[in-house]
């Protein structure tokens, strides 16, 4: 099987987005919708619950929404006024339909569906912990820890046994929960993962996204405060607060890749950061050239800002098909290497003899960098210089981010030197740490205290981190044991 976007391949992959909605006709073709308008958060798989008072309905499928979800038999079979969905690309747990959410299980208080949106970082210990007393588990995934923790709380009210299970996990977490009594949405107390809560009509909406409430044609009423809870009933909301106050930490990484350049995060629109990121680039790491050319799509925001801060003319000189599937299949090497060209290729009347620019948002491993800088010298540019729209990838993220191991992340293996030289590019430069805080409207990453999540390029980790430590720890014992024998 061959991937024929090596663009996307390369880039880090955000866990899921998710989608409920309470008070409306019809909830779950909204929640399809909006689905549909997160589809770019998860492509593995994705799901739906509804709850047409007395009764959960749940239809979960491989693949993407469209295909699934599309259909009036689906739709149909999917009743109620409250739904919640979830696309997923897995970062916890194997890609299987047991692990495609909302997770849904009956509890002795009812019915109990949960959609998350994160990564809960001490996962492994709490469940080794619940199947010691007795937890059965269905699925791989980090999020059923939750529904355990709830099922096996001693407090009475279901709002408190919730309340006691989140309390217990460290790490990233939005989360929509649907049970019997209403939904609740909530994000965990550093608000990692984005949430936000619109209206359509009386009906009450939350999403991962603002672009998901614009598709479905809700208003924007505000984000889901981080360590807040949300508790709806029919049309009829409440908030609460029962986590101690602490100093939010969203992820930088939202602005830079994650979200739809249509979305407003944390008050800002994405697009407008994207570009006065590459307008930052173009200050810190100026080049001579002739073009610049953004890596599609995610590359082009700030392609643009780059252009107009330094002057060089903005072009397309990498043209998308959007006609090609994800994947087909072919047999041998060169017919492989040939297919890549299907979904990408270099526009080359406008490039040969060029000093070209390319902007991308990123380098994680580096494998897709050296495609594109080959591909470009393939079509007959003078020069190659490559920038980068965010700090150095250095560090793992164990916070709903499909990361690979640190040892697979380039800039953790090389300096900008040895980069340059991997990827083949005449020059390299990335924006730098202060620079995407001033993109945010911030003075300065050293200015200030660290107000985002930036732990992929600085190592902070705003959280304690339980499974990682002990399998570090294990590691190292292991290390030693060999090193004995």
């Amino acid at each position: 099987m061959l991937t024929t976007n090596p663009f996307d391949d390369d880039h880090l992959h955000e866990e899921c987005g998710i989608f409920g909605v309470s008070g409306a006709e019809s909830a779950a073709a909204l929640v399809a919708l909006g689905l549909h308008a997160l589809q770019h958060r998860g492509q593995e798989a994705a799901g739906i619950t509804s709850f047409d008072g007395a009764q959960f309905h749940t239809h979960r499928a491989m693949g993407h929404v469209a295909g699934n979800f599309d259909r009036d038999e689906v739709i149909r079979a999917l009743p109620g006024t409250v739904a919640c969905g979830h696309v997923r690309y897995s970062t916890t747990g194997e890609t299987a339909l047991r692990n495609v959410q909302p997770l849904y299980a009956d509890l002795a208080s009812g019915g109990f569906a949960v959609a998350h949106n994160g990564n809960i970082s001490n996962a492994m210990r709490l469940r080794r912990e619940l199947v010691r007393r007795g937890s059965i588990f269905q699925s791989t995934s980090d999020t059923e820890t939750i529904i355990h923790l709830v099922a096996t709380s001693s407090y009475r009210s279901l709002l408190d046994r919730f309340i006691d299970a989140l309390k217990q996990v460290e790490g990233a977490y939005s989360l929509i929960v649907m049970t019997p009594e209403g939904m609740i949405a909530c994000r965990d107390p550093l608000g990692i993962r984005p949430l936000v809560m619109g209206r359509l009509g009386d009906a009450i909406i939350f999403a991962s996204e603002t672009v998901a409430l614009d598709v479905v044609g809700a208003e924007f009423v505000r984000s889901v405060e981080p360590g807040e809870l949300v508790i709806v009933q029919g049309t009829e909301m409440r908030s609460i607060r029962p986590f101690a106050e602490a100093a939010a930490r969203p992820c930088i990484f939202e602005w830079v890749y994650f979200s739809r350049p249509d979305s407003i995060v944390g008050d800002h629109s994405v697009y407008s950061v994207r570009k006065a990121i590459g307008a930052q680039l173009a200050i810190e790491s100026p080049v001579e050239a002739d073009l610049v050319i953004p890596v599609p799509d995610s590359g082009v925001p700030a392609a643009i800002g780059y252009a107009q801060e330094s002057g060089i003319p903005f072009e397309l000189g990498i043209i998308r098909s959007h006609y090609v599937g994800r994947t087909f299949i072919q047999p041998g090497d060169k017919v492989r290497h040939l297919g890549v060209k299907l979904k990408h290729n270099a526009n080359r009347a406008l490039i040969a003899g060029k000093r070209v620019v390319l902007i991308d948002d990123s380098i994680v491993r580096g494998t897709t960098s050296v495609k594109i800088v080959q591909m470009m010298r393939d079509a007959g540019a003078a020069e190659v210089h490559m920038r980068i729209a965010s700090p150095p990838t250095k560090h793992s993220c164990f916070y709903g981010v499909d990361t690979p191991e640190r040892a697979k992340l380039l800039a953790a293996k090389l300096d900008l030197a040895a980069m340059t030289g991997y990827i083949g590019a005449d020059s390299l430069g990335f924006v730098s740490i202060d620079g995407l805080y001033k993109a945010l409207g911030e003075r300065g990453r050293a200015d200030v205290r660290p107000q985002y999540c930036d732990a992929c390029f600085t190592g902070d980790y705003p959280t304690t981190l339980t499974d990682h430590d002990e399998l570090a720890e294990v590691d190292q014992f292991a290390l030693l044991e060999e090193r004995v024998a």
